[in-house]
C-alpha cells in the first residue's frame, strides 16, 4: 500500500511543452553524485522520489526516454532537453517510483535534504550546506540496493 499523498505540487520542462502534477508522499529529496547522474544533469541529481502512479503528464508527446543500465532508465523532453525523470525498470522494491528532479517544480519552497548517495564520487570542487543527511558510499548503495551490481 503506497503512502498517502500530503499535497499536489505542478512543475515542467524549460520550454514547456512537457508538465506534470505530482502527489508528494513525502517533502524530503536526495542527491545522487555518481558519473551517469552527473554526467546526465550536468552536476548531481537533487531527486525527489514520487510513485509514479501519482505524476500526471501532459505533453507526454514530447517526452523521450532511454534504457541508460541495465536496471534504469531517463527521460528528458525532446523540445529542450529538459531532464524528467529517472526511473528504475528491474523489478525490485524500488520499482514502481519515478524520481523527479526538484529543479522541475514550479515552487520547491519547503523541500528537505536527506540524504546523499555516491558521496565518495562526489567532486571536491562543491559541497551542500547544512547537517543531519545520510551520506552513502557507491559500496553502501550497492549493499542496499543489490541491483547495483548489475551495473
Amino acid at each position: 500500500m503506497s503512502a498517502p499523498v500530503i499535497e499536489t505540487r505542478q512543475g515542467g520542462c524549460l520550454c514547456g511543452a512537457v508538465r506534470f502534477k505530482a502527489g508528494l508522499t513525502k517533502r524530503e529529496f536526495g542527491v545522487c553524485h555518481c558519473e551517469m547522474c552527473r554526467r546526465w544533469t550536468g552536476s548531481a541529481l537533487l531527486g525527489m522520489t514520487v510513485p509514479e502512479g501519482n505524476v500526471t503528464w501532459t505533453g507526454a508527446e514530447h517526452i523521450a526516454s532511454r534504457q541508460t543500465s541495465p536496471w534504469a532508465m531517463r527521460a528528458w523532453c525532446r523540445e529542450c532537453g529538459s531532464n524528467l525523470y529517472f526511473k528504475v525498470t528491474a523489478q525490485s522494491e524500488w520499482s514502481g517510483n519515478v524520481e523527479l528532479p526538484i529543479g522541475l517544480f514550479d515552487d520547491a519552497s519547503g523541500l528537505t535534504m536527506t540524504n546523499e548517495i555516491y558521496i565518495d564520487h562526489k567532486p571536491d570542487s562543491y559541497a551542500y550546506a547544512g547537517e543531519g543527511r545520510k551520506l552513502m558510499t557507491r559500496q553502501d548503495c550497492i549493499d542496499k540496493f543489490s541491483l547495483l551490481g548489475t551495473a
